[in-house]
């Protein structure tokens, strides 16, 4: 049996507690049909769903900043998208909040064996490793249970449309090389001139450039961004 919580901790907790609830419940008074807020309660989970998006940039901007004031907002601006789209799921009958802490629990005791089971896993590799395979896994579960017929191409289908091109591009690289799917990319010499389609292959193989020589498309540009909005500060000084 475990032993109880010290005090403090059971404080800790319970404070913690306080205010998740506090905040379910103003969400749950923002979507009250009757005394609601008109702007949340006319929100779909596809209205809000860019708005979710920019607060994982604003979160990402923030630890960039080494902000640790403003972090601690942009986290809680994310965590109201969470408790508004569970909100939404609640009043639909699919799923609530509890269900999504539950479930994201259940996934990080599932794919840490190391630490919730006796299995031994030693180092980073070993755990990435350990994580990588019960990720194939699930997908494979998942996969047979959608009735999937191509598994290498499943692997491929389930990255987000909703990533930033760039991003998604770099993990269809992973994944496609994952499942021996690694030539799919074209080379900088078969995308040719440059017009939309052939500049979106330009861009793909530049990707997979990138990733072959260990580099981050994303960040590069980010740099290269950067670079460009220094070069017009020094201009216009």
């Amino acid at each position: 049996m475990k032993e109880p919580l010290p005090s403090a901790q059971r404080a800790s907790a319970a404070a913690r507690q306080a205010g998740v609830a506090r905040l379910l419940a103003i969400m749950a008074r923002l979507r009250d049909p009757r005394t609601g807020c008109p702007w949340d309660l006319e929100q779909t989970f596809a209205s809000i769903a860019k708005h979710t998006l920019e607060e994982a940039y604003e979160v990402e901007d923030a630890i960039r900043g080494g902000d640790m004031d403003a972090l601690r907002d942009e986290l809680g601006d994310l965590l109201l998208q969470v408790v508004f789209h569970a909100r939404m799921a609640e009043e639909g009958g699919h799923f609530d909040f509890d269900a999504v802490a539950h479930a994201i629990a259940d996934k990080l005791v599932r794919r840490h064996p190391g630490i919730f089971s006796d299995a031994e896993i030693a180092t980073v590799e070993l755990q990435l490793a350990s994580w990588e395979q019960i990720k194939q896994q699930e997908r494979a579960a998942k996969n047979a249970a959608a009735g999937a017929k191509n598994a290498k191409l499943a692997a491929l289908e389930e990255v987000p449309i909703g990533l930033p091109a760039l991003t998604r591009a770099a993990k269809l690289l992973r994944r496609a090389e994952r499942e021996g799917l690694g030539d799919l990319a074209p080379s900088a010499r078969e995308a040719g001139a440059l017009d939309e389609a052939t500049l979106g292959d330009a861009l793909l193989a530049l990707v997979s450039r990138a990733q072959a020589a260990g580099l981050d498309a994303e960040d590069a540009l980010r740099a290269a961004n950067a670079r460009l909005l220094e070069r017009a500060r020094d201009r216009v000084k």
